[in-house]
């Protein structure tokens, strides 16, 4: 990933460590050779940033999924909330402005589909055969396996399946990511490797 990419990531809000985006990127890269990349969760596009720069240097490209009113850790009184990411009018959370602020400023604006709405009802209308899903969207237990379900069946044999926030210690973070690898291990996607809290694997 080019030096001025991994600046501007270093710059861009959101919840990703350096070492994970890296990961994520690498991920991308070789996923790509299977087919487009889609993520559940864009916030500010910092994901979109690691995972669009690798789309586009492999020739694919990365869709990105999000209703743009934070999930529940991102709403006013929670841990996460940021009152920049607020439109002032409305008083709601809006963070599609800084998505595509993002893209526009790394030049990815041609290679990243952006989709605004809730994942579950997007699902059915976009086409499988993807090489990398990532899932990052809301950490309720029902939000993060309802985006599971909704996508898991569409990532083609042998591609990646990446979720992020996974600690199986609770003292760590919230357990739902743990509990969605957990579901997908029994559903037979194979673990590849852990990044931090970033964990890949693979579809069988």
């Amino acid at each position: 990933m080019d030096a001025r990419l991994r600046e501007f990531a270093r710059q861009t809000k959101g919840f990703m460590p350096e070492a994970e985006g890296l990961a994520l990127h690498q991920a991308g890269m070789e996923a790509s050779a299977i087919g487009p990349l889609l993520e559940v969760g864009s916030y500010c596009g910092l994901s979109a940033l690691y995972l669009g720069s690798a789309a586009r240097d492999s020739g694919t490209v990365l869709i990105t999924v999000d209703h743009h009113r934070g999930s529940e850790e991102t709403q006013p009184g929670w841990e996460h909330h940021d009152p920049e990411v607020v439109d002032p009018r409305s008083g709601r959370i809006d963070t599609l402005p800084f998505l595509r602020r993002t893209l526009e400023e790394t030049g990815l604006e041609g290679t990243v589909i952006v989709i605004v709405g809730d994942s579950p009802a997007v699902s059915p209308v976009v086409a499988g055969g993807l090489g990398l899903l990532f899932i990052d969207g809301g950490h309720a237990l029902d939000v993060a396996m309802a985006d599971y379900t909704a996508w898991a069946g569409h990532l083609a044999a042998g591609g990646l399946l990446a979720i992020h926030d996974v600690f199986e210690d609770s003292a760590e973070g919230g357990q739902a990511p743990f509990e969605v690898w957990q579901r997908a291990v029994a559903d037979g996607f194979v673990p590849v490797s852990t990044t931090g809290s970033l964990r890949l694997l693979r579809h069988h």
